[in-house]
């Protein structure tokens, strides 16, 4: 699994005109899924996004109670465009596979006592974030 995370002051995903998530303080993750990945990369990647101390003062959105998640699946993390000028998208898990393990990563975080706010999976979203700092950072387990 990859994710990219921003520590933003505020983000929002919007599908079909209509908001389906939003925060204030908080990360803005953005989740991919490939082949081989199990939950068992679902709950490490949860358990590194939760301690990363990338917010303010060194500290991590387990150590802020007011700070949240927005969590949006974003399978063309896995693209390739290595060759030519068209990515290909073969290294992304299909939905059967990649969903249920988005699914497992956002109860994870909730279990963990996060707040989390997701976009649709498989949907055309609007993701709508003002990165803090800017930070952003790449994760992959």
């Amino acid at each position: 699994m990859k994710a990219v995370i921003q520590r933003v002051t505020r983000a929002s995903v919007e599908v079909e005109g209509e908001i389906v998530g939003a925060i204030g303080v908080g990360l803005l993750v953005l989740v991919g899924v490939t082949h081989s990945d199990t939950e068992r990369e679902a709950l490490a990647l949860a358990r590194k996004v939760h301690k990363l101390r990338i917010m303010r003062n060194e500290q991590s959105v387990a150590d802020q109670p007011d700070a949240k998640i927005l969590l949006v699946s974003q399978f063309t993390l896995y693209g390739d465009a290595r060759k030519g000028r068209r990515p290909t998208w073969a290294a992304a898990a299909p939905g059967s596979v990649a969903e249920p393990l988005v699914e497992a990563f956002a109860a994870a975080l909730r279990d963990m006592g996060a707040a989390v706010e997701t976009g649709v999976f498989g949907a055309d979203m609007r993701v709508e974030l003002v990165n803090d700092g800017p930070v952003t950072v790449l994760l992959e387990v």
